[in-house]
């Protein structure tokens, strides 16, 4: 049977699919968007009510939605990921976070960084993620940012080179997942530099470092 006519009013040779189930079906087709469905469908639904050529419109803009979100999800795994970690090294201008079990790569994550600019961290309050030598001091299971590893900043460099301008090193930089309740962002949160100086990854990609990395293990911090 071929395609079957629309009405004069709605100015397709073809009959569209139902609103609701062609928004529902985009929707779904990544686990990012999965808990705003319902919320974006009754707004596109019940408050803006397209016309076909504006739904078309939004249609290709979730598209565009979905197919970033695969982008985003960029990671490098050439070693099973069994392997634990010997130490991390944070390349900042490339925003990547390299796992080392001795000269083989475990993983490497895609991070948000400080919001506050690309230089080093020199002070409490200034936004900036440090750079330097540290290691993993403690873990924080109950973070509010679905988990948390405290890096040792500051180090006797950092703390002098406050002083020297007299300010307060600052500390509690770490590497963390997103804010509690937001976790749905997941790889969007490196669309833009958020944090107050920590190094962030998705909540998946946490609970992966969470196993992968014990207390004690040293971290490199580049610009």
């Amino acid at each position: 049977m071929g395609p079957q006519r629309a009405s004069a009013s709605s100015g397709f040779w073809f009959e569209p699919l139902p609103v609701s189930s062609t928004i529902n079906y985009i929707l779904f087709s990544h686990n990012y968007i999965i808990h705003q469905r319902l919320l974006l469908s009754e707004i596109i639904l019940k408050k803006l009510r397209p016309t076909p050529s504006a739904f078309l419109i939004i249609t290709l803009l979730i598209g565009v939605f979905v197919v970033l979100s695969f982008v985003l999800q960029r990671t490098d795994n050439t070693t099973p990921t069994d392997a634990m970690a010997t130490h991390i090294v944070v390349e900042k201008k490339s925003h990547q976070m390299t796992l080392y079990s001795g000269e083989r790569v475990v993983h490497t994550y895609y991070v948000a960084l400080g919001r506050g600019g690309m230089d080093p961290k020199r002070y409490q309050g200034d936004r900036r993620t440090p750079e330097g030598n540290y290691h993993i001091d403690y873990r924080n299971e109950k973070s509010g940012y679905h988990r948390s590893l405290h890096i040792s900043y500051p180090n006797p460099t950092d703390v002098k080179n406050a002083a020297n301008v007299g300010k307060n090193p600052g500390g509690d930089i770490m590497i963390h997942g997103i804010r509690n309740g937001m976790g749905w962002i997941g790889a969007f949160h490196r669309l833009y530099d958020w944090t107050a100086g920590c190094i962030a990854v998705t909540d998946d990609e946490i609970e992966e470092i969470w196993q992968l990395v014990k207390d004690g293990t040293p971290v490199e911090i580049k610009s």
